[in-house]
């Protein structure tokens, strides 16, 4: 069960009127419920640092089902961590109507309604000046009812969304509706942007009989062997043969034609035309021996008087199949038949496609004509999406750059009024393509879908407290055969957060592992860790405790960007120096390092923390996963514009080119030169400062004084 309610507003004030908390995300969904004030607490900023924006924290007072979390991890050192609070960090930014068009890995459109986890799409990664397209894969799809919008762009192409939805522009991302101050201030689109894309996707012509019949004549009289012939036979009466087949590398368009002769009463064989071999692929072929149904089939491929729209474009897609290539951005279609090429041209004036007609060797009997599809990725795509070829080979769109001569400026922006269902994906690349220009897709984690909750503002405005965690710890420890091993706090969310001074999780969980004698650990970037120096500082005897501090710079107008609502860096010093002269063991935590912004901050940080009382101390490379990656892009773009291309390059250096690194062994520090001279100077500055040394009677955390408490809260006597 969970009970929501209010726990403070963002911007609390003391009695002089100083502005406490800050906020760091930028995207926000709108609060629900009343704020309420919160004390005051040291965490120290003065009213000369910069003012806060009035936004409330939700706390969610739920009982959770257990409470140690076990962790196998190489790059981590502890097996075991409890987090009392967690923030939101699995939310979602919900975005466009059912019935957008999604594209395909296949080449082809989906419903977004209708779009499933597993799906193959397309999306983009950058490459150089240019994004370019890439086969991706649906993650998660969900849907949610929110107030919709509709985006109208000049070309005509039309998008219903939600307010928190980006689309990519032509000056980096853009949510649908934002402000350029206060509270919902953030980059969003206005008529001045243009979106990047191809514009709207093409309605396919309807595959009835006409189509079917085109499809037929398109590909068997591309590459059908289809003839009658007569020869002399001792001893027999007739020497009459009737042959049809078509041998095929693609068994998509096989079984299509296959299919759509059966729906003309005339049966086929299926047999294996060609092995494969080692330099070639195997040929799958179907035929037809009767003299009537190879009559059949003459009939069938007439070209009628006047073909009709469906019967052109099944022509095209039949010819394509049998003679069409699509690469390198070109698509063609190649013939040595006058006959058929005029057929070519014709379907396609008819479908009102701009081409061109280019002949290679005209010195030979036959020159091969090639009819070359003209104006982009935008006009293929017109032409895969109304007359859908089967082999979906040959709609390839992989590697092309995401550009385009479309029209695709934002003419109009409309509130409709209303409340829609409205679906998103989550997707490996990040992005999708709809109806014809790049989204942004939701990065919240699909398991947390239905809270619906973004890993921006409401990770740090709507957090979940778990109310039983003493309890649960108790009734852990009180197991038979438990296993004692020291527990981390802090490894997920900080177990001191501002909302901890209300509800007192962590000090119930203190007391538990105090009565137990427990070892464990806590990194917190709270002064409000001194609150409990009357229970640290006595296990801290008996080396059952250690306290990392992170601080990853001195600079107070940085801290006040990278972390507004944590303590300022001056006051952490003093929680160390506090947790040092009550003989607590303590340590520097310089996290996250972010190159080209605080990395430069490494040497005066460790300096200062050992000076502070630090005995130890570590550091943890900014990371950039799913969750964290677009909001960090969001706030560089906002703080630090001119310095943003630069701090994600070096980031892409860190990572072996890409943006995040999950694996073992180098997420926490990365790969390369430049993560080479982070690791020294940061070994170096420890030696100088005295950090990280060995010293007489240091041993780990003591493991063997534990009392394992009863169910009840009272301690077993031994």
């Amino acid at each position: 069960m969970a009970k929501s309610i209010v726990a403070a507003g963002a911007a609390a004030r003391d009695a002089k009127g100083e502005t406490l908390f800050l906020r760091g995300a930028r995207s926000r969904v709108a609060g629900r419920f009343e704020p309420d004030a919160r004390e005051a607490f040291d965490d120290g900023w003065t009213r000369d640092d910069e003012p806060a924006a009035p936004l409330e924290t939700r706390v969610t007072l739920e009982r959770a089902r257990s409470i140690i979390a076990t962790n196998d991890s190489p790059d981590i050192p502890f097996e075991r961590s409890i987090n009392p609070y967690r923030g939101c960090d699995h939310g979602c930014v919900y975005c466009l109507s059912g019935d957008t068009k999604i594209l395909m890995a296949n080449g082809g459109t989906k419903a977004l309604a209708d779009v499933r986890a597993g799906d193959a799409i397309y999306g983009t990664i950058r490459e150089g000046w240019y994004r370019r397209y890439v086969k991706s894969r649906v993650l998660a799809h969900w849907s949610v009812i929110k107030p919709a919008f509709r985006i109208t762009l000049q070309d005509g192409t039309s998008l219903v969304t939600g307010p928190d939805h980006r689309f990519l522009t032509e000056r980096g991302w853009k949510h649908t509706t934002g402000a350029g101050s206060g509270d919902a201030r953030r980059p969003h689109l206005t008529t001045r942007n243009k979106l990047m894309g191809t514009g709207a996707f093409a309605n396919p012509v309807q595959q009835n009989g006409n189509y079917r019949l085109g499809y037929l004549c398109g590909m068997i009289r591309g590459d059908a062997l289809l003839r009658s012939y007569r020869y002399e036979r001792v001893g027999r009466i007739s020497g009459d043969q009737h042959r049809f087949r078509l041998a095929l590398c693609d068994d998509e368009a096989l079984l299509r034609t296959e299919e759509y002769l059966r729906d003309w009463r005339i049966p086929t064989q299926q047999f294996v035309f060609q092995q494969a071999t080692a330099g070639r692929r195997a040929m799958h072929a179907i035929r037809a021996s009767g003299r009537t149904q190879v009559a059949d089939i003459r009939e069938l491929i007439d070209r009628p008087r006047a073909p009709s729209p469906e019967w052109a474009a099944g022509f095209l897609a039949g010819i394509f199949d049998a003679e069409g290539s699509y690469g390198s951005g070109i698509l063609r279609i190649s013939n040595t038949d006058r006959e058929i090429v005029a057929w070519i041209e014709s379907c396609l004036r008819d479908l009102r496609f701009r081409y061109v007609l280019e002949r290679t060797r005209p010195d030979r009997s036959k020159p091969v004509a090639v009819v070359r599809l003209r104006g982009g990725l935008r006009e293929h795509l017109r032409f895969f999406h109304t007359v859908d070829p089967a082999i979906t080979r040959k709609r390839d769109l992989s590697g092309q750059a995401v550009k385009s001569e479309a029209n695709l400026a934002v003419a109009s922006i409309e509130p409709l009024g209303q409340s829609m269902r409205l679906y998103d994906i989550t997707t490996q690349t990040e992005d999708f393509i709809a109806n014809g220009v790049v989204n942004h897709n939701c990065y919240a984690r699909p398991s947390h879908a239905y809270l619906e909750l973004s890993p921006g503002l409401d990770f740090e405005t709507k957090l979940f407290a778990k109310t039983n965690a003493a309890e649960l710890l108790r009734q852990a420890l009180s197991k038979p055969g438990y296993e004692v091993k020291p527990i981390a706090f802090g490894t997920n969310t900080d177990c001191y957060q501002p909302i901890e001074r209300r509800h007192r999780i962590m000090r119930e969980i203190l007391e538990v592992l105090a009565a137990c004698e427990h070892p464990f650990s806590i990194v917190t970037k709270s002064a409000l860790v001194e609150r409990d120096l009357d229970l640290l500082a006595p296990m801290a005897r008996r080396n059952l405790v250690q306290v990392f501090v992170s601080i990853n710079t001195l600079d107070r107008g940085l801290a006040r960007r990278v972390e507004p609502r944590a303590a300022s860096p001056q006051r952490r010093l003093d929680v160390l120096r506090t947790l040092a002269r009550e003989g607590v063991p303590c340590g520097v935590m310089v996290a996250p390092v972010i190159p080209a912004l605080t990395d430069k901050s490494i040497e005066e940080v460790l300096e200062a923390a050992a000076a502070a009382g630090a005995s130890t101390a570590g550091y943890i490379l900014m990371r950039l996963p799913h969750e964290v990656r677009p909001l960090f892009k969001e706030w560089l773009a906002a703080h630090y514009p001119q310095r943003a291309g630069h701090v994600m390059s070096i980031v892409r250096q860190l990572r072996d080119g890409r943006e995040n690194d999950p694996s073992f062994g180098t997420r926490m520090t990365g790969t390369g030169t430049y993560a080479e001279l982070i690791a020294d100077r940061f070994k170096v500055a420890c030696r100088r400062f005295g950090l990280n040394r060995k010293r007489r009677g240091e041993e780990p955390l003591e493991c063997t004084r534990f009392r394992p408490p009863s169910v009840d809260g009272q301690l077993e006597l031994f």
